[in-house]
């Protein structure tokens, strides 16, 4: 089994914002736009065009109605690699071709030892691991490495492509490791949000919070902290349960 660094002190990660996500899928297609080539190529598909499409997909984006009458909304919910600092993905992968940097806190999958054998898919509570059956490997959101790093590129291009791509500003990177960071302030300002916390894997990437509707500002804002505890269910049936707790008010 693979082991974890110690320690990272840098945490590369996303913060996506539930308020201004507008479900426009850019950001899933720009990522697999960006790795149909580099360090994931190919994502490939299967009768793309046919009766059963399917293919490798790092970035989804699910839309759920919440709430009824005059309370409802919907609410749009991007999902990829939330890259944990103890990620249950990493430590099960018999080949360590599932590993975290210690530089910065960035899960990837090695596509030359990786053997498919999905054990990172099963371990993995957030269903961020995709199986190619073109390629035989695991793949995975890389946080984009070959373009936030990149010094031909303009700064503003040294981000992942879909928070490039997101035409709201939805999207948010950075180091969330430093507290003074913009991604960090943000999330402290907006009470942002780990995604399935009692699981333990303390992802890096976080949620903010959906505000409350214009029509309904006279009611109290919703907190992150008001999530309850679900032990149960799959990952839809747990948002679900959160967003009618804490969205539909």
């Amino acid at each position: 089994m693979t082991s974890l660094p110690e320690t990272t002190g840098k945490k590369l990660g996303l913060v996506i914002d539930l308020d201004t996500c507008v479900g426009c899928q850019a950001c899933a297609t720009s990522c697999k736009e960006w790795n149909a080539g580099g360090y994931s190529a190919p994502l490939t598909d299967q009768d793309a065009h046919g009766g059963d499409p399917h293919g490798a997909w790092l970035n989804r984006v699910h839309s759920y109605d919440v709430g009824d009458g005059p309370k409802s909304r919907t609410v749009h919910f991007p999902r990829s690699c939330l890259h944990c600092e103890t990620p249950a993905c990493v430590t099960v992968c018999p080949t360590g071709a599932s590993y975290k940097r210690a530089s910065d806190g960035i899960v990837l999958v090695n596509p030359d030892t990786c053997i498919g054998c999905k054990l990172c898919s099963w371990a993995c509570p957030y269903g961020a691991r995709e199986y190619d059956y073109a390629d035989g490997v695991m793949k995975k959101c890389t946080l984009c490495v070959d373009r936030i790093y990149n010094e031909s590129f303009a700064l503003e291009d040294r981000v992942p492509a879909c928070v490039r791509a997101c035409p709201t500003g939805a999207r948010h990177f950075g180091d969330l490791g430093d507290p003074s960071s913009a991604v960090s302030q943000l999330v402290q300002e907006r009470e942002g949000f780990d995604l399935l916390p009692e699981m333990g894997y303390k992802p890096v990437n976080k949620y903010l919070p959906p505000r409350p509707r214009r029509d309904q500002t006279s009611e109290a804002p919703a907190h992150a902290a008001e999530q309850p505890t679900v032990n149960s269910g799959s990952l839809a049936d747990r948002f679900f349960v959160w967003a009618d707790n804490t969205l539909a008010r």
